[in-house]
């Protein structure tokens, strides 16, 4: 492997402006995230007393909040408790990010 970083590995290098899928957003949905999920993706409800009517955008709106919320949660969640072990802050930053 060359020096200069050139080592014809793309994982390890995403092409400016797209992500690198192989290292997650801060994600463990719960069971109403996992739901909340399922009706953005078909857009509409998939459960309740409005099953089958299609997403308003003010609700679509509320499952993309409430989502990223969960996101948020578990990654802090990880990231502290990484750090309370004593690893350091680019360990921990590296632990709540991992997938599995």
């Amino acid at each position: 492997m060359a020096k200069d970083g050139k080592n014809g590995n793309a994982a390890e290098q995403p092409a400016a402006g797209h992500r690198n899928y192989n290292e997650r957003r801060w994600m463990t949905p719960s069971k109403r995230a996992k739901g909340y999920a399922k009706d953005r993706k078909e857009r509409v409800h998939t459960y309740g007393p409005k099953e089958g009517q299609e997403l308003t955008e003010y609700e679509n709106g509320i499952r993309s909040g409430y989502l990223l919320a969960q996101s948020d949660h578990a990654g802090i969640y990880k990231y502290k408790k990484a750090l309370s072990e004593g690893k350091t802050v680019e360990e921990a930053r590296a632990i709540s990010r991992k997938k599995g």
